[in-house]
């Protein structure tokens, strides 16, 4: 068992170096034999059964065994056309299927986990699936551990193991530790071990790989769990319902028919037929199948947007975000501090003039964990910001280090609100600590002033509280150092007595764009509300230049918070914008406050320590620079890191919806056109002939059906679409009036349809049914074109904004003159020509569609009847 072997042993076993890693050749080699670090996925259906499926449906065979039975009966062609038709039928459900996934593949790629790993001597970056045995692989804080590994280098590693052992405390790992040969461990004792999907909370560490993939020790467990169910969204899942009780009612409707037809005595074969070719295009089938290639092609375009979507239900729940909890640096600011201020000797001074205190640009530089290399100071924002300051104010980086080396530290967390350093000078120690006001000041008992140590007076505290108020009035973040000497490193006494020395003051500027985004959101009824460790007037300075908050009443801080019940948390959250001095479960708690208010939550995160919080929001958003846990817990991934791509994707994430919305509300008007075209007519007209055949039924369920459809959903982005309000999460495609919508436009394209057939026999039958048959699939088409817009004139939209459905109308409409004026179509599907008086009276009854429609949205133009939110409160 790897965690019984030493390091040497691990080295022979997996033929590798445990400092240089693998040559590159040498891991394609073993990529090749073994696979990659990656579990078993269900198997993919092949092609042929794809089709196969298709035909898995009993009114299908019901069809295809009528088909069958017309051979015998000697109407060869009609069986040979309805066989046809339903094959293309299935072609195209296969294309929509590949569609889908071939999207949904793209989709997983994006967001495909990484590793880095050293080889031929290099670090390198690599996806987590490439990783093979032999692997020398590094972590650090905030990485999922991307196989099992044996650990050769710990540094304060700590790992959260709950997705193998269930334990979410953390456990501390050790690379030394060593076991017996004979001896057998629990995986949560064995300490020089990382194992695959656990989490690092803190330090880093490398280690050898030791197994992937199915042979890890989370793919043990996977390969108990064989049985993996295809997820659907929750809007998937409301329409595959709704397709089945729209698929009975289709099925009692034509049953309906066929029963009245056979006690009118019409031919009972072939009124058998035409029911269940209704039957099989009333039905919605396509509908969900539409539903997840919109999502999955608005995913494609959010990623262009720099928004990678990670999971489908986060492009529906986007459309419904009420209230977005953002991160302050980074998110809303360019994340580049430039100190501006400091305060010294009871005097704020501009950053422009040289620091005369050796401590405090010496104690700014040594407390902190930036880098200076060729390329210049790299780390933390914030600590970059003080390292440069201090180095332009005559530090001397490479005397200072060596004058003053570190011994100790006690590093920096989000509770403390401050990190110590300990470095030696002499035969003392001397301490410096950097944080906070609130965290530093009350830990001071003396000043230095004028450079000699005095005793620190009420007066002067009240002093330095107002001026780092002064500063954070100004929109900047105060940063306090303090210091003291000791005579060990007894850690109890690093952070007492201190002697206060000075304050730092550093802006980060607003990104380009961000104040015009959150003015959006708020005209699109979505609150923003900003999350921040800073001072709270440092957080309403920043929010009044943003447009977020005006006052102080508008700002809660994490003290405040603590006295809060959830209710009264939930009540205050109605008004508050700002969230001040914030930890990483504070956000849990807003997130579920606003919850508890049945609000929509999105919440942005970077850390390892905003997984909880990312997880608890309704739509999880991660930094594209954040951490690899808070990237792989989030449902959105910002690769720009910044606010405004946020509005973009709740903007796409409206639209995506408003489409699926129209998509589906043309289906469905169509399909009942169809149903109530020939229900009408057998119960109107019992001597007259059936105005459709199964044929015709068929041909126009191929024609107007999946294509037009699909179009709609590649809409263009409505302009208009954020002068609305959220919509509820337990809204309907149909609510406040929708089904009205739909009843009544399928009505009127049976209806428009029937008055054809009487045209029609006036001068015979089979022109008759040409004229039906014409005016039930132009007005379906002409119809896509009203749901361009739900509000707003087609004309007003632009006619050819989207192309695509431009080209479904135009080629479907070519398609219905070539089946009317082509011998072939003629005798296939029993069409006779028309003059022109026909094609007059069938596109002036299928043109009356968008006529009616256009008088409709005249008398709302901007608030339309059946939609629930309203532009204009």
């Amino acid at each position: 068992m790897p965690y019984r072997q030493t390091i040497q042993e691990l080295e022979a076993a997996t033929l590798t170096n445990a400092r240089e890693g693998l040559s590159e050749k040498e891991a394609a080699a073993r990529l090749q034999r073994f696979g990659g670090n990656e579990l078993e996925k269900k198997k993919e259906e092949s092609l042929l059964k794809k089709v196969a499926e298709q035909f898995n449906d009993p009114m299908i065979l019901i069809l295809i065994l009528g088909a069958v039975i017309s051979i015998f009966l000697h109407e060869v062609m009609d069986s040979v056309i309805i066989v046809a038709v339903i094959t293309i039928n299935a072609l195209i459900g296969v294309f929509q299927e590949w569609k889908a996934e071939k999207a949904l593949h793209a989709l997983e790629k994006m967001t495909a986990m990484k590793a880095v790993v050293k080889r031929d001597g290099q670090l390198k970056q690599i996806d987590a699936a490439d990783l093979v045995l032999g692997d020398l692989v590094f972590l650090e804080a905030g990485n999922f551990v991307p196989a099992d590994l044996r650990l050769i280098e710990t540094v304060h590693l700590k790992v959260e193991e709950s997705s193998l052992t269930g334990e979410s405390v953390p456990v501390d790992k050790d690379a030394s530790a060593r076991y017996p040969k004979d001896q057998t461990l629990p995986l949560a004792d064995q300490k020089n071990m990382a194992f695959s999907s656990t989490i690092v909370l803190d330090g880093n560490a490398a280690g050898l790989v030791v197994a992937t993939g199915m042979d890890s020790e989370i793919g043990k467990i996977a390969k108990l769990l064989q049985h993996e169910e295809k997820l659907l969204t929750p809007l998937q899942r409301r329409l595959a319902e709704l397709s089945k009780v729209l698929g009975a009612l289709s099925v009692i409707i034509c049953a309906a028919i066929f029963v009245i037809a056979v006690i009118q005595k019409r031919d009972l074969f072939e009124m058998l037929l035409t029911s269940i070719s209704l039957a099989v295009a009333a039905i919605p089938e396509g509908l969900p199948a539409v539903v997840t290639i919109s999502l999955a092609l608005g995913v494609q375009k959010m990623s262009d947007h720099h928004a990678i979507a990670r999971k489908l239900h986060a492009v529906e729940t986007l459309g419904q975000v009420s209230v977005i909890c953002t991160d302050k640096t980074g998110t809303l600011t360019q994340n580049r501090m430039t100190v501006v201020a400091y305060y010294l000797n009871g005097k704020i001074q501009s950053a422009s003039q040289k620091v005369p205190e050796r401590r405090l640009k010496e104690g700014f530089y040594l407390c902190g964990n930036a880098k200076l290399d060729a390329e210049g100071v790299i780390g933390d924002p914030t600590e970059v910001a003080l390292m440069r300051w201090a180095l332009d104010n005559g530090v001397d980086a490479a005397q200072i280090i060596r004058q003053f080396p570190r011994v100790a530290e006690i590093p920096f967390d989000s509770r403390r609100k401050r990190m110590s350093t300990v470095h030696q000078t002499g035969l003392e120690k001397i301490v410096y600590v950097k944080g906070a006001l609130e965290s530093v000041l009350p830990l001071c008992t003396h000043l230095w002033q004028d450079g000699r140590r005095v005793e620190l007076t009420t007066p002067m505290r009240r002093q330095i509280e107002e001026a780092a108020a002064q500063m954070a009035g100004e929109a900047l973040r105060v940063l306090v150092l303090a210091t003291r000497t000791v005579a060990s490193l007894d850690e109890s006494q690093f952070e007492t007595r201190l002697c206060f020395i000075g304050m730092a003051g550093m802006i980060d500027p607003p990104k380009e764009g961000v104040k015009e985004a959150i003015a959006l959101a708020h005209k699109a009824g979505i609150d923003v509300v900003m999350i921040t460790g800073d001072h709270p007037e440092t957080a309403l300075a920043i929010g009044r230049q943003l447009g977020i908050a005006q006052s102080l009443a508008q700002v809660l801080t994490s003290v405040q918070m603590q006295d809060l019940s959830d209710d009264q948390l939930a009540q205050a959250c109605q008004h508050i914008r700002i969230v001040a001095r914030a930890t990483p479960q504070d956000k849990v708690r807003i997130v579920k406050a606003y919850r508890l208010d049945e609000k929509i939550v999105a919440m942005t995160g970077d850390g390892v320590n905003d997984a909880p919080s990312l997880k608890q929001a309704d739509v999880g958003i991660a930094m594209g620079s954040g951490t690899e846990v808070s990237r792989q817990t989030s449902d959105l991934i910002l690769t720009d890191d910044n606010f405004a791509t946020i509005i973009s994707a709740v903007e796409e994430g409206r639209n995506i919806y408003l489409n699926i919305q129209k998509a589906v509300l043309y289906l469905l008007s169509c399909n009942l056109g169809e149903i109530t075209t020939l229900f009408l007519a057998i119960v109107l007209m019992p001597v007259a002939p059936a105005p459709l055949s199964a044929i015709q039924i068929l041909w126009i369920n191929l024609v107007t059906d999946a294509f037009p459809a699909l179009s709609l959903a590649a809409e263009p982005q409505d302009p208009y679409i954020m002068d609305q309000k959220p919509r509820a999460a337990t809204e309907s495609l149909f609510a406040n009036g929708g089904w009205a919508f739909m009843v009544l436009n399928g009505l009127y394209i049976g209806t428009i349809s029937l008055v054809a057939f009487k045209f029609g026999s006036a001068y015979d039958v089979r022109t008759a049914h040409t004229m039906t048959f014409m005016v039930l699939s132009i007005a379906q088409l002409f119809h896509s074109l009203n749901l361009r817009s739900l509000d707003h004139s087609i004309f007003r939209v632009g006619i050819f904004r989207n192309k695509l459905l431009l080209a479904t109308f135009v080629i479907g409409v070519a398609l219905q003159v070539m089946v009317v004026n082509l011998p072939i179509f003629q005798l296939i599907l029993k069409t006779a020509a028309l003059d022109w008086v026909c094609w007059g009276i069938v596109f002036g009854l299928s043109a009356s569609l968008i006529l009616i429609n256009e008088i409709s949205k005249l008398f709302n133009p901007v608030n339309h009847n059946w939609r629930s939110d309203s532009r204009n409160s």
